[in-house]
């Protein structure tokens, strides 16, 4: 089995060019053939020597991953199911509207943090995405763009808690950002998480320009406890001093999604209870209306809750929004298809044992 070509990275791969007796430069004009031209095929790679591009082709693999279903919705969502070289699956989403071009990664196998109402967690936690996986999404989803477009944003909302494996993503980040990479702006990643204070810090120190999404979703802890049980080890009231922290270093404002399940969480009471824990913070709550799972006992809130939760937010001087639903018809929600999948092979090899945190994390 071949070296993923990315793992090496552009300085890796100009080490391993030099050790073969080549000028480094030609590592350069690789790197700008895979990002830049979405070449992934080494013979096509014009302006380096035959006999290097055959050296590359005889001990590199242009991925890691390979596409092993593809699903596009009416609105343009495109969704793949990837299969590592461990034979796992992961998921990646390109969402396409109006002038933006937005991709949704995934940077676990699976997740731990146990939300009662998500699809990737149902069956826990394999294990962390290497950098260069996660980075590889991109490039696959970049490939169903039409020539002339470009990825223009990036949301880490896919499978996994993105701070549980934050230095990966760090990594993949950079090279999405980087003129030699893909180019994004840094102001046009969101980062989600269910909310570790300590990586949320640790974040913020770096000072970088990248959204930060707290995925919310009650306004209380004895609530939350149940919908997200990696809250009773954390609390609310530490995960919003860290978001404070965050913004106070980033001057980012941060999201709160709020993923809202008919009669648990999308009551007036518990608009009136956000509505209180956000007055005066820099924040904005998405509102996101429950995409039904088969397999879970959750509902899609009554349009009239939807608008009245808004309201209740307005009157305490609380931005927001309410998130359109894209893809439906594929599965886009994060998890879904990997589990349908897996359901069809009968393979239910993951861990379902709680993923333990370490105490650094929160």
């Amino acid at each position: 089995m071949n070296t993923p070509l990315l793992s090496l990275g552009l300085e890796g791969l100009m080490s391993w060019v030099e050790a073969r007796n080549w000028p480094r430069f030609h590592a350069r004009q690789v790197w700008r053939w895979v990002f830049v031209r979405r070449c992934r095929d080494f013979s096509q790679m014009t302006d380096v020597p035959k006999r290097l591009r055959e050296e590359l082709a005889d001990h590199l693999d242009f991925f890691s991953t390979r596409v092993v279903r593809e699903q596009r919705a009416k609105d343009g969502t495109c969704k793949l199911l990837l299969e590592l070289r461990d034979k796992e699956t992961i998921e990646c989403v390109l969402i396409p509207e109006q002038e933006r071009r937005t991709a949704c990664i995934s940077t676990q196998v699976g997740c731990g943090m146990g939300c009662v109402f998500c699809a990737s967690g149902l069956n826990g936690l394999a294990r962390n995405l290497d950098w260069w996986e996660i980075l590889e999404q991109l490039l696959h989803l970049s490939e169903r763009l039409a020539p002339a477009e470009r990825l223009t944003h990036l949301v880490v909302m896919g499978m996994g808690e993105p701070l549980a494996n934050l230095d990966n993503l760090l990594l993949a980040l950079r090279w999405a950002t980087d003129q030699q990479g893909l180019g994004l702006s840094q102001r046009h990643v969101t980062i989600s998480t269910v909310g570790l204070p300590a990586k949320i810090r640790q974040l913020a120190d770096l000072q970088l320009s990248y959204h930060l999404a707290v995925s919310l979703h009650a306004p209380n802890d004895e609530l939350r406890n149940r919908i997200v049980p990696i809250n009773a080890r954390i609390g609310i009231a530490a995960i919003l001093e860290a978001a404070d922290y965050f913004f106070q270093k980033t001057g980012r404002q941060v999201t709160y999604e709020y993923v809202l399940l008919r009669g648990i969480n999308d009551g007036a009471e518990q608009a009136r209870q956000l509505g209180q824990l956000l007055r005066g913070r820099r924040a904005h709550v998405n509102l996101i209306p429950f995409n039904d799972v088969p397999g879970l006992p959750y509902r899609r809130p009554s349009d009239a809750a939807l608008a009245e939760f808004m309201t209740i937010l307005r009157h305490h001087g609380v931005s927001v929004t309410v998130r359109k639903r894209k893809g439906s018809e594929i599965e886009a929600a994060c998890g879904q298809l990997r589990r349908q999948m897996r359901n069809q092979a009968k393979e239910f090899s993951v861990a379902t044992e709680p993923i333990v945190v370490p105490a650094s994390m929160v």
